[in-house]
């Protein structure tokens, strides 16, 4: 596995300060806030850095899954408070930039890029850190983790899509009262709500997220693509809308190699290659 910082700095030269850096292992690509001691909370700083390794990875032909992960006891917890209140003080207009700047970019790529994306949620995550989680395709959550929608308990609105993610993984209703009444809900509730795919031991986080995302990476990638992108479009749109959508990709994945490769093992009673194009 080899280690690259998001930052402009040179790509065989990551630091232990680097507030992201990018793993890759095969066709997969890691990417991993990098704050420990900060909770990975969101400063300036780290969200270009962030932003910069999502656009990275996106456009990189060469990866097929992408992991985004927290060092440390955390995920992400969100805005950097200390950082709000210091631009707050100082009547610094870039604090509310930030949200079409920098959140409302990242969790497009998240959503948009034309690769599945697996969340790794190695501990608590709050805020803009929740809702990054939730515009994955998954969500592995160590048993000991939690979500916090903890907008409404600053007396701030939501962002980074969390009013449109959240209602669709738990329902309108649910979403609501998760958002006015903030808390920690713990993991195996987050379960049984819908809100993460999996939650498994601290231990075996790595393992099964590789599992995963090595399988993910293995698969049709413009398909995965298309697949995420269409139920994105059909969320918003009626059904007319949707099925020209639908028609649309459907003759994007068509034309493939992909779709090629795999008709031929079918008719050769074999299991298909995919090489992600």
């Amino acid at each position: 596995m080899t280690q690259t910082p998001a930052s402009p700095q040179p790509a065989d030269q990551p630091t232990a300060q680097d507030p992201v850096v990018v793993e890759r292992a095969g066709a997969v690509a890691t990417v991993r806030l990098n704050r420990p001691d900060a909770m990975n909370s969101l400063d300036t700083p780290t969200k270009e850095a962030l932003l910069a390794a999502l656009t990275e990875v996106a456009d990189d032909p060469q990866v097929r899954c992408v992991v985004l992960t927290g060092t440390g006891r955390a995920f992400c917890v969100g805005q950097d408070l200390r950082e709000h209140i210091r631009l707050q003080q100082a009547d610094d207009e870039s604090l509310w930039r930030t949200v079409p700047e920098h959140y409302n970019p990242v969790v497009e790529l998240l959503t948009t890029m034309d690769k599945p994306v697996v969340a790794a949620v190695n501990g608590v995550a709050a805020g803009a850190g929740a809702a990054f989680a939730m515009a994955a395709d998954f969500r592995v959550m160590v048993d000991t983790a939690g979500f916090n929608l903890a907008f409404a308990g600053i007396a701030l609105s939501c962002d980074s899509g969390s009013s449109w993610t959240l209602q669709r993984l738990v329902g309108p209703a649910r979403a609501k009262e998760l958002l006015l009444l903030p808390r920690t809900v713990p993991a195996d509730e987050c379960l049984s709500l819908g809100l993460v795919t999996r939650v498994v031991a601290a231990e075996d986080l790595e393992a099964t997220v590789t599992e995963l995302a090595t399988t993910l990476a293995q698969g049709p990638t413009l398909a995965y693509g298309s697949i995420r992108r269409a139920v994105a479009f059909s969320a918003g749109h009626d059904l007319t809308a949707s099925l020209a959508q639908e028609a649309e990709y459907m003759a994007r994945t068509g034309a493939s190699a992909d779709h090629k490769a795999a008709v031929a093992a079918f008719l050769a009673k074999e299991k298909p290659v995919f090489s992600g194009s």
